[in-house]
């Protein structure tokens, strides 16, 4: 077994629990815009309190970094891990005393103080998992990593849209559910410090770090702001879009399957872009293996949303979205910032899908961008850090304060769709207003094929 496999794993858990967490955002938004008779605009402050505490947390650990040292250089990969997991922890168990005070305000700081939590992980990591085996891998542990951040996206909507949807009582249906979640965490916090976790030598000094030096990752932070906004607000306004007439009329029972195949897509695709961007394998090894893992995923996607015959002849479209991944995959060979400009570029084409078409065909252009998000994240991450050194945990606090992208963007769309609404009808606002992710797309097709190039001078 190698010496990276357990804490790995470890990792891994982390990525996959804080993945099912995040989603259950997404059930939130429609829960709570019903139960507080909310605009769209003020439903997606949830993600705005969520993601904005990206911003605020890494802030204060960028400028905490540059006034007295790298925080985790000094404590360690481990112990910052065991912090993120404590503050989570506490911002699930909020939900209780929120669900009591039936406030939706409430609610929001709880959210805020869960993405806190969340900022620490993300630092602490995105990087661990990055530094702890070959740099020339890094993309493809930490897509494999993010493989299962999705499948923990994958079965939120599935898992909560049953917790919250379906509870006699709306004002308390969150309580039980985000208090098991602070059990979970806090178990995990205990599990981690009982590993053994390789890590690099704890610096004795104040370690300041000159991260914003490099060009790529100043692009970089860009780029991740581009692909969360973008990302998140798809996800959040999915099961609202697919409920519209001019689409199929989907009720929220209906919608959440598909949200499920949107982030299952994301899952799959990571999965295979972590064969596909594995330099030690040939490209039959990585045509063999990514068909068979292609083949997986369908079924497993299948299997998570009725497992029957008529699943199959719902779903049926996942299968060629996860042939084309796969091709597009083989195209770009182990190239991370080519595999991500054509993969920006294939969401744009699905975008134009959703925005001018109706029915089936704007149905499963949402549901396939997922599969084309799916590398995105990691191999922003892997190329905006490379050749960091020293300055690496500061660059990574950097680039997670830009997931305020999810807290900027969706409340930017939601204004747009009733701001279109007023002028025109509710259905063109939400069709037009997917045009601000495709801008977001656009901006990473450049970051992959230009503003990522290495370059490690001022």
């Amino acid at each position: 077994m190698s010496n990276t496999t357990r804490p790995l794993a470890v990792l891994i858990s982390l990525f996959f629990l804080w993945g099912f967490i995040t989603v259950l955002n997404d059930v939130l938004v429609p829960h709570w815009k019903d139960l507080f008779d909310l605009t769209h605009a003020q439903s997606l402050l949830v993600q705005f309190c969520f993601f904005g505490a990206y911003f605020i947390g890494s802030l204060v650990y960028y400028l905490i970094s540059v006034s007295s040292g790298d925080p985790i250089a000094r404590m360690g990969y481990k112990r910052g891990l065991m912090l993120g997991l404590g503050i989570s922890a506490l911002g699930c168990g909020l939900f209780a005393p929120a669900s009591l005070l039936n406030s939706y305000a409430a609610h929001l700081v709880a959210l805020f103080v869960l993405g806190l939590g969340f900022t620490v992980l993300q630092i602490a990591a995105n990087p661990f998992v990055a530094i702890i085996g070959d740099p020339e891998r890094a993309s493809s542990r930490l897509n494999l990593a993010q493989a299962f951040n999705s499948l923990g996206t994958t079965l939120a909507p599935l898992i909560g849209g049953w917790l919250i949807f379906d509870q006699a009582d709306p004002a308390a249906a969150v309580r039980i559910p985000y208090l098991g979640l602070a059990s979970i965490l806090a178990l995990i916090a205990v599990v981690v410090w009982a590993t053994p976790l390789p890590e690099p030598a704890l610096e004795q000094g104040a370690v300041r770090g000159k991260a914003f030096q490099f060009p790529q990752l100043r692009w970089g932070m860009v780029a991740i702001f581009c692909y969360v906004g973008a990302e998140v607000a798809i996800g959040s306004l999915f099961i609202a879009f697919t409920g519209l007439d001019s689409v199929l009329g989907l009720s929220e029972d209906a919608a959440k399957h598909y949200l499920s195949l949107y982030w299952g897509g994301a899952m799959a695709g990571r999965f295979l872009g972590a064969v596909a961007l594995n330099d030690r394998l040939s490209v039959v090894q990585r045509l063999r293996t990514m068909a068979l893992i292609g083949a997986g995923m369908f079924a497993l996607l299948l299997a998570l949303n009725g497992g029957s015959m008529e699943a199959l002849t719902a779903y049926w479209p996942m299968a060629l979205w996860i042939a084309l991944n796969i091709g597009v995959l083989l195209l770009a060979g182990a190239h991370a910032g080519r595999a991500m400009a054509f993969f920006a570029a294939l969401a744009m084409l699905l975008l134009s899908g959703v925005i001018m078409g109706q029915g089936q065909l704007a149905l499963w252009s949402i549901v396939g961008i997922g599969l084309f998000n799916s590398i995105l994240w990691s191999n922003i991450f892997t190329l905006s850090i490379d050749g960091l050194g020293e300055s690496t945990a500061q660059g990574s606090s950097l680039l997670v304060m830009m997931i305020v992208g999810g807290a900027l963007i969706p409340p930017i769309q939601g204004a747009i769709i009733d701001a279109v609404g007023v002028q025109k009808d509710t259905t063109t606002g939400f069709h037009i207003s997917f045009l601000l992710p495709m801008a977001c797309y656009a901006y990473l097709v450049w970051y992959g094929l230009r503003g990522s190039t290495h370059n490690t001078s001022t």
